[in-house]
């Protein structure tokens, strides 16, 4: 069984993005692993060559920043694409890790196993993750109905699948979800994770993708010293994070030089939200986007 590894990142460093460590995380099951490094505005190209030279093979990509490529995120599906298309035809699973994402060491095993077990039934599509998203600093996970539960984060080495829509998943053929098996582990997700002046950094740019959904009319600010930056105050509902954090994460999460505290018995949920959260517990209906079928 060859295993090959993919993701697209381009401005690693202007917007730590931890996408070192999110390599790293899965390199050990990986055979090979294909980067799409678009242009950018720092040294990210440095950083990713610098991984591991034997494994990593590095796509140099120009990013399509037309109006149209930005709408809704498309072009993270384009560059997505890009690596997964990359990838030889010898290889039987595509292990794909965004550039804010890591995999806990102690899920290799069974996420090798997993692969092992359904490789040879083709009627499996891909495997599906659980999800912690990290939110504020590396104590706390965000727990409202908006952070999605599971998503697919290994594919087949079928061509007929390709990024959907923004890059969170996979679709196939004619906008056919996945068939997929649920895989017993969970992809940190520290997207919103950073310096607040880094964060808000992030959010703007992020703002210019997703214009229609107005990103920035929903992120409150602060100024400091002069600088803007986000204000972590205005997250809905968080919990405590209780385990252990990837090893690859440490020295990234030792040099954290912001604090952020969060009183847990505050909740704000909306009355979709607590409905949503009703629904699911009391009467056992999923009303959450759901982007796959399980099999």
């Amino acid at each position: 069984m060859k295993v090959s590894g993919f993701t697209f990142i381009r401005n690693a460093i202007k917007f730590d993005y931890p996408v070192v460590e999110a390599i790293k995380s899965i390199l050990p099951v990986c055979d090979d692993f294909f980067v799409a490094v678009g242009n950018s505005d720092d040294k990210t190209l440095d950083i990713v060559q610098n991984i591991d030279k034997q494994k990593i093979k590095i796509l140099e990509t120009v990013w399509d920043d037309s109006a149209e490529m930005k709408k809704g995120g498309k072009v993270f599906a384009l560059e997505t694409d890009k690596a997964f298309n990359a990838i030889p035809a010898d290889t039987n699973w595509a292990f794909y890790i965004q550039g804010d994402e890591v995999i806990h060491e102690k899920y290799l095993d069974t996420i090798y196993s997993s692969m092992k077990k359904w490789e040879d039934n083709k009627t499996v599509d891909g495997l599906l993750f659980k999800y912690l998203h990290f939110y504020g600093s590396y104590d706390y996970v965000g727990i409202s109905p908006k952070w999605y539960n599971h998503e697919i984060r290994i594919i087949r080495n079928d061509k007929a699948i390709y990024s959907f829509r923004d890059a969170q998943g996979f679709r196939k053929g004619n906008n056919e979800k996945l068939n997929v098996k649920p895989v017993d582990a969970y992809v940190y997700h520290y997207g919103w994770v950073k310096e607040p002046g880094t964060m808000m950094k992030k959010a703007i740019n992020a703002n210019s993708f997703y214009q229609e959904k107005n990103i920035l009319k929903q992120i409150k600010s602060k100024d400091s010293n002069g600088t803007k930056e986000f204000d972590y105050s205005s997250i809905d509902a968080l919990s405590c994070f209780i385990g252990t954090h990837p090893k690859v994460m440490e020295e990234r999460i030792r040099r954290k030089n912001w604090s952020f505290e969060h009183d847990i018995s505050f909740n704000k949920l909306s009355l979709r939200y607590r409905g949503k959260i009703f629904i699911k517990k009391y009467l056992g209906i999923n009303t959450y986007y759901e982007n796959y079928k399980l099999i």
